[in-house]
């Protein structure tokens, strides 16, 4: 005989509460305290008890998902493409909203695009009568569709430029870690002749980090060259690629290579060295994002870091704030960056320094 699966009232019972208490702290109300969450939240587990989330609905007039819609790269369907797309920061932030969603009580619903299979207005508006709210990452859609979509449900914008009217944008400082970045590399290293490698020009944090690096470098004097600039797609495939196209060239190399994201930078590096140049002694190259690896490659990368499962998990925490408050004026959140010094510019790395917490900024737009 095939044992039935474990209800509500078996998870009342092994933790000591009364079923109403069970689902309050299912809907993640307020009026339950931590400590009877964490009992709840235990007894589920022993008992391997899953909600029942088409009858939460129907009591709240929630669907009690949320829907997360990125951009994925390995459209071609390569080897290389599908394994690096596993390595995406993309990944960090997803796994970041997840458990917070989890925390709140609600489930991830996960979308994704490409430049094959891109997501369009009609496509999210299917899911609108699946998920409670959606969250868009990076180059989901334009301005004027975002603006529509938001009428009909919340949206939270993962990166942007922070200007929208109908929609939260969560996103990191680009311009403080970008001028940061410059002014280390012409204070700490005598750098004047820059160059820089971009994500898609269809990115606001490539375009957001791009412009304040270039600002900073004319404001300090320095010289960022046109041909200096390349064009990468954010995987170490585009940023190899790129760098060995600005090689074949043949003129004067920069004295460092910043670039848009780690990725990318692990494919200049990549570049440069099988051209026999030597990264930090002929040229610097610094990333952006701070993944794990980037520590442990030769040599250890200076980058600028940002926490890609706190972005996920403010994100959450900013659609379910539009959800619990329908006339909540939308803000601009504002997650700081840190500089973080290795031997790929020419650094020697403190080992024992711990990351900084992170404190989000919040202004209305």
């Amino acid at each position: 005989m095939v044992d039935s699966p474990p209800t509500i009232y078996d998870v009342a019972a092994r933790a000591g509460v009364s079923t109403a208490t069970v689902s309050r702290a299912l809907n993640a109300r307020s009026s339950v305290r931590p400590s009877t969450r964490a009992k709840v939240i235990a007894a589920m587990e022993q008992l391997e008890y899953v909600p029942n989330s088409v009858a939460r609905g129907l009591s709240s007039g929630k669907h009690w998902i949320l829907g997360l819609v990125f951009m994925r790269t390995g459209a071609d369907g390569s080897v290389l493409g599908v394994e690096e797309a596993s390595l995406l920061y993309t990944d960090i932030v997803i796994r970041g909203a997840e458990t917070r969603a989890a925390q709140h009580g609600y489930s991830l619903l996960l979308s994704s695009a490409d430049d094959l299979h891109p997501s369009n207005l009609a496509s999210l508006m299917s899911l609108t009568g699946t998920v409670d709210g959606l969250v868009l990452l990076d180059r989901i859609l334009g301005d004027d569709h975002i603006a529509y979509l938001s009428k009909r449900i919340p949206v939270v914008l993962l990166a942007g430029s922070g200007e929208s009217s109908s929609a939260v944008t969560v996103r990191v400082d680009n311009e403080q870690a970008m001028r940061s970045l410059a002014e280390h590399l012409a204070d700490a290293h005598g750098v004047t002749r820059f160059g820089f490698v971009k994500g898609s020009d269809e990115s606001p944090d490539s375009v957001a980090r791009t412009r304040a690096f270039r600002e900073t470098v004319t404001r300090i004097g320095g010289t960022l060259a046109d041909v200096d600039v390349l064009e990468s797609d954010w995987t170490s495939a585009g940023g190899e690629s790129a760098m060995l196209e600005r090689l074949a060239r043949r003129e004067p190399l920069p004295q460092v290579f910043a670039c848009a994201n780690d990725q990318t930078a692990v494919g200049v590096i990549y570049a440069l060295n099988a051209s026999g140049l030597n990264v930090p002694d002929d040229v610097l190259v610094t990333g952006f994002d701070d993944i794990t690896l980037t520590r442990y490659f030769n040599p250890s990368l200076t980058t600028i870091r940002q926490s890609g499962s706190m972005l996920g998990a403010v994100a959450v925490d900013a659609l379910i704030a539009m959800l619990d408050q329908s006339d909540l004026t939308p803000p601009s959140v504002v997650l700081p960056t840190e500089l973080v010094l290795r031997a790929s510019c020419g650094c020697v790395e403190d080992l024992d320094a711990a990351p900084a917490p992170v404190m989000a900024k919040v202004s209305s737009t």
